[in-house]
């Protein structure tokens, strides 16, 4: 890379390949959360928090926090950080590049002797992706006060997830009374998981928003009859029904994307009952994943959908219940502050960005709930992420990283100016 940047490419190249070399036999990168893998890579990335002079905790959610103390601690903590867990078969990159490029700015400060004001935490936060327990972003909801209560409870084997979060440091005993006021503002960067930053040939996304999402479980029933002697114009076949319901619901969802801000609709989840090969299909359940960056979006296809089940129902002569939103999730805006901060960044580092939204979840979307917040993209390799041809050029992650560290420059003095002209509390 030709720039000369403020961070150091070759430590972030060596933390990330130790990190991917921690995976299980066969199964490249693995390494779950609350797996003993999982507690190595953790031990990793504390032995490099301790070699930059940071101080290492786990807060009560099972998070690994580096802490380097600021002139003025009372202005509160700037927090950069992402997660090290893995989905299965496929984390080299994902969450690590923002774990080591915070990891590598605090490096950088100590480097050029750069004092903040601010207290700076480095932070990885415990189970982004979905878990053994089947629910994701353990860590980041547990900091904030936003984990529920009950999923303590949630079993994986023998082992519940109260009992997971103390075998990796943790404290689930007053994990739902932790809250963190103090935190002046938060920063991750994340790999793009996606082709558009590679294909535009831009080096930097910042993100606007992380799209809501909202799971809809549709149900389709027919009637089950003899598949060789039931005429084909007297079928209720809730297969024929869903399939098209499934074309819809695409061409529906292409529309809305291309319109201004980000939206996806994908039936990932599809089971028909009674799944014999010789008998009309009586029953068809389906599941929607659908991502808004723009929260009417998501109202104007819920509404479709609503309107468009009863037309289909009546036209295949079969019943289709009224949708049901499982789960259902508002979009989480980047604060307008820090992202012209960091558009201010991108230009003394001397980078090419773009606006973006994300259309996958991030533990930014839960730091957003009580302090301000923002997210960087950096591309990957053919836009592929969660498999295990994942790969991002070390160049643009240290590229990412300078930004950042420019980033929480700005950050501090902001803060420091703010204080001065009084409009700063503090």
């Amino acid at each position: 890379m030709s720039r000369n940047l403020p961070v150091n490419a070759g430590r972030i190249a060596e933390d990330i390949e130790a990190l991917a070399g921690l995976t299980e036999p066969g199964h490249p990168w693995t390494r779950r959360a609350f797996s003993p893998l999982f507690l190595e890579g953790r031990a990793y990335i504390e032995a490099q928090m301790k070699a930059a002079g940071l101080e290492t905790r786990i807060d009560a959610a099972g998070n690994l926090i580096g802490r380097r103390t600021g002139r003025k601690p009372w202005l509160g903590t700037i927090m950069l950080g992402s997660h090290s867990d893995t989905v299965p078969d496929g984390g080299r990159f994902d969450g690590i590049a923002g774990v080591i490029s915070a990891l590598e700015v605090a490096r950088a400060l100590g480097d050029q002797a750069i004092e903040l004001d601010h207290d700076l935490e480095i932070v990885d936060f415990l189970a982004e992706e979905v878990s053994i327990f089947g629910v994701s972003c353990i860590g980041s909801r547990g900091m904030t006060g936003q984990l529920p209560e009950a999923w303590l409870s949630r079993v994986s084997g023998d082992l519940d997830l109260a009992g997971g979060i103390a075998q990796v440091g943790g404290e689930p005993d007053v994990l739902m009374q932790q809250k963190r006021p103090d935190i002046a503002g938060f920063l991750e960067l994340h790999i793009e998981q996606g082709p558009v930053l590679e294909a535009e040939g831009e080096d930097i996304g910042i993100v606007t928003a992380i799209s809501g999402i909202t799971r809809i479980e549709i149900t389709v029933e027919g009637c089950a009859d003899h598949a060789g002697t039931t005429p084909m114009d007297r079928r209720a076949d809730a297969l024929v029904a869903a399939s098209q319901l499934v074309l819809d619901i695409r061409n529906a969802a292409a529309e809305l994307a291309r319109t201004p801000g980000h939206f996806a609709a994908t039936v990932g989840e599809f089971r028909i009952e009674p799944n014999a090969a010789n008998v009309v299909p009586s029953k068809a359940v389906l599941l929607i994943d659908g991502r808004a960056e723009i929260r009417a979006d998501m109202d104007a296809f819920c509404r479709w959908l609503d309107g468009h089940v009863e037309k289909l129902a009546t036209a295949y002569g079969v019943t289709i219940g009224t949708p049901n939103r499982v789960s259902d999730n508002q979009p989480t805006p980047g604060d307008a502050g820090l992202l012209s901060t960091l558009e201010t960044a991108c230009e003394r580092v001397g980078t090419k960005y773009r606006r973006m939204a994300s259309g996958a979840g991030h533990d930014t979307a839960w730091i957003a709930k009580v302090a301000p917040a923002a997210m960087i993209f950096v591309p990957c390799r053919d836009g592929r992420s969660h498999c295990a041809d994942e790969w991002v050029d070390n160049d643009d992650i240290a590229l990412g990283a300078a930004v950042l560290f420019q980033a929480v420059r700005e950050m501090d003095k902001n803060s420091k100016q703010e204080a001065a002209d009084g409009t700063h509390t503090g």
